[in-house]
């Protein structure tokens, strides 16, 4: 069951509120983890890719 930090982030997603970016920063900040990252995306966290368009 996801928190209540994922589904306030997962419904702002949906609305365009925040972009994937703003996401993965929450996965490396450990406010979330990889998992609830595609559970708000629908899309698999991929560490390597974030930090090599220089988001890191």
């Amino acid at each position: 069951m996801a928190s209540i930090l994922v589904n306030s982030l997962k419904r702002l997603y949906e609305s365009g509120r925040l972009t994937k970016e703003q996401i993965a920063e929450r996965v490396k900040k450990g406010s979330i983890s990889p998992e609830d990252y595609a559970y708000i995306t629908g899309e698999e966290y991929q560490a390597d890719l974030q930090e090599e368009r220089g988001d890191a």
